[in-house]
């Protein structure tokens, strides 16, 4: 019996050594494809932006003050280096899936692949987040600028809606993008927009009739003439 013992764990250690040596070729094979997928990827992510920074596409924010708009909403304009990061990280992690699927772990390389097909869904969130940083801005300054030129005081109060305005829908359209409760947030997107064209009404038919009243005699009064 102490034999079978013996020959049972010689032959489980063979194995095992056996199936160890075959491994060994695939795990330098994942190391240096990873590796030089990382160099590749760091590379790409650094000559991307230099291109972008070449191209003066961060000057071109300075230069619109849309960077101002960015760092008040704590936003670091540095698009040319955001966008070489992004590039850079779809990189390394589509080496990372080659490099675990030469060492057989099919699954995991699958959920790999399907991160870096997600991956686009942040630079669209990104996205989204700019442009609405950059809209709230500019249509801030159109509303203070009308007001003050209209002598209405409230013109913080104003542009404080008109910003938190876009950031709520700009929240609204991220969610969507990323597909998260995407009938809540259209039921509660469809509300919002009713209850601000029902207020918007309201306001202008009781708080605002005199202004609308006079507003609209000297329009006919201008179109009489």
């Amino acid at each position: 019996m102490i034999q079978d013992w013996y020959w049972a764990t010689y032959k489980a250690m063979q194995d095992l050594w056996v199936g160890f040596l075959y491994f060994i070729p695939n795990l330098v094979g994942a190391v240096i494809v990873f590796v030089v997928g990382w160099f590749i990827a760091s590379w790409a992510g650094i000559a991307i932006t230099k291109v972008l920074n070449w191209l003066k596409l961060n000057q071109a924010f300075s230069k619109a003050k849309w960077d101002e708009a960015l760092e008040k909403a704590g936003i670091k304009a540095d698009v040319a280096g955001f966008i070489g990061q992004i590039c850079r990280w779809i990189l390394v992690i589509t080496f990372l899936s080659a490099s675990v699927e030469v060492l057989g772990l099919v699954a995991f390389a699958g959920l790999l692949a399907e991160v870096v097909a997600w991956l686009p869904n942040v630079i669209v969130v990104v996205l989204i987040m700019v442009v609405a940083v950059i809209v709230a801005d500019i249509l801030e300054k159109i509303v203070v600028a009308s007001l003050v030129k209209a002598k209405i005081k409230q013109t913080h109060l104003a542009s404080l809606i008109v910003k938190w305005s876009i950031y709520i829908f700009s929240l609204f359209a991220i969610l969507m993008q990323l597909n998260i409760a995407s009938f809540l947030i259209q039921t509660l997107f469809t509300g919002l927009v009713a209850i601000l064209v029902i207020g918007g009404g309201l306001a202008l038919g009781l708080g605002a009739k005199d202004v609308t009243k006079n507003l609209l005699e000297d329009l006919v009064r201008k179109l009489k003439d």
